[in-house]
């Protein structure tokens, strides 16, 4: 029998199967979806519709599957069977006092969102599960407080997420990666959209890699890769909505000061990254001149898988001003804001906390870090503390 570890969503989602009739779970492929729910729900029947029968029957005569396999019900791979949704909603409707009823993974949210906004709304709770987080992975037996230890966290970063690092510590990330990869394009991206040169949307990958924490300029990648604009966009969409990258988008307010309107690029998961990057050592990890975008890939995710458990709104965003004063992230929550800079440093200086200080004057800020690896915090000016990066978002 595989491992089980613990993961955060498993408390948000046992509160919500008692508010709700239906509740959706997206994420990437292998961040163990139906790990989780066949272990948190015994009770529950599981089916997957990356079974082709299963599929078939789900497409063809919903009635007819509901009726076979009821409720309460795991459907796994929703996207694969989007009509499910509103036969799953005149059912709900019958009895929407009755929660708990069904359980829908999907790892291609915009298939999966566009039906769920038709038929579900205000029937059905979403969660996302990204691959493991540091403090999901600093309470694991062996691996305590492994974020504080800097050839571990170098290791980690190009090992990657995933839960087979984990389950089986002894995988080769390189094969698994390139594994990964081969099987995401080959299954999902052509489940999505017809494209024809599945090689040239894999070096759109790889140009994406190498810009991990910049700004993303779409058509400079599209002339590199030697496609259009337009289907650089749709790529980008499609990278997006299955868990492959993330964009962070700037700040904005309505003053007058000129901002930056371009979003920043990220890897959901660093040993992906590292993998399309040829970095497959801490070693080369520590020499590269990438180091500082990868950490930061690194840092910034962290914060969006611990946010994607608070139930308040929250808005993520980047700041940089076209004369090039930068905060790496602002976060908006609880009425307030708070700002983060990410150094991949153990000698923090105020100078690394300049920009927070020119972005406080206009709009301030209730917590002020930089995020870096140095593990004592040390005040760097009357509102900025230096921190360990494990931290981030840690003070309210």
């Amino acid at each position: 029998m595989d491992k089980y570890f613990s993961r955060r969503l498993e408390g948000n989602l046992s509160a919500a199967l008692k508010q709700f009739p239906v509740c959706l779970i997206t994420g990437a492929r292998q961040t163990g979806k139906s790990t989780l729910l066949t272990h948190a729900l015994k009770g529950y029947q599981y089916i997957t519709l990356d079974d082709p029968q299963m599929r078939t029957i789900a497409e063809k005569d919903p009635e007819l599957f509901l009726n076979q396999y009821a409720a309460p019900l795991i459907i796994d791979e929703i996207q694969y069977a989007p009509n499910l949704l509103s036969y799953i909603k005149i059912r709900v409707d019958k009895n929407r006092r009755s929660y708990g009823q069904y359980i829908l993974t999907g790892s291609q949210t915009f298939q999966v969102m566009e039906g769920v906004s038709e038929s579900l709304a205000g029937r059905i709770a979403i969660f996302h599960l990204y691959p493991f987080s540091w403090e999901e992975i600093d309470v694991i037996p062996g691996r305590e407080n492994s974020s504080l230890n800097l050839n571990k966290m170098l290791q980690q970063m190009i090992t990657g997420f995933y839960p087979e690092a984990f389950i089986n510590p002894a995988v080769d990330p390189s094969t698994w990666y390139s594994s990964y990869l081969m099987t995401y394009i080959q299954r999902d991206v052509r489940n999505i959209k017809s494209i024809t040169d599945l090689g040239r949307f894999q070096t759109f990958i790889s140009l994406l890699a190498a810009r991990a924490g910049q700004l993303l300029k779409l058509s400079e990648v599209a002339k590199e890769c030697g496609i259009t604009q337009p289907t650089a966009k749709s790529w980008l969409s499609i990278l997006e909505s299955t868990y492959i990258v993330y964009l962070l988008k700037p700040f904005h307010n309505n003053r007058t000061k000129r901002l930056v309107k371009t979003p920043k690029i990220y890897f959901i998961d660093t040993g992906l990254l590292c993998y399309l990057l040829g970095l497959t050592h801490q070693d080369n990890l520590l020499k590269t001149f990438d180091r500082g975008s990868i950490f930061e890939n690194m840092v910034i995710m962290e914060g969006i898988k611990r946010l994607s458990h608070d139930h308040d709104f929250v808005d993520c965003t980047f700041y940089r001003t076209a004369s090039g004063v930068e905060v790496d992230l602002i976060v908006k929550r609880k009425g307030h804001l708070e700002g983060y800079e990410i150094k991949f440093a153990q000698t923090v200086s105020k100078e690394m906390a300049k920009g927070l200080l020119l972005f406080d004057k206009d709009h301030p800020l209730a917590v002020s870090n930089v995020l870096s690896l140095r593990e004592n915090s040390i005040p760097l000016d009357k509102l900025t503390t230096a921190v360990h990066w494990s931290k981030v978002l840690k003070e309210v």
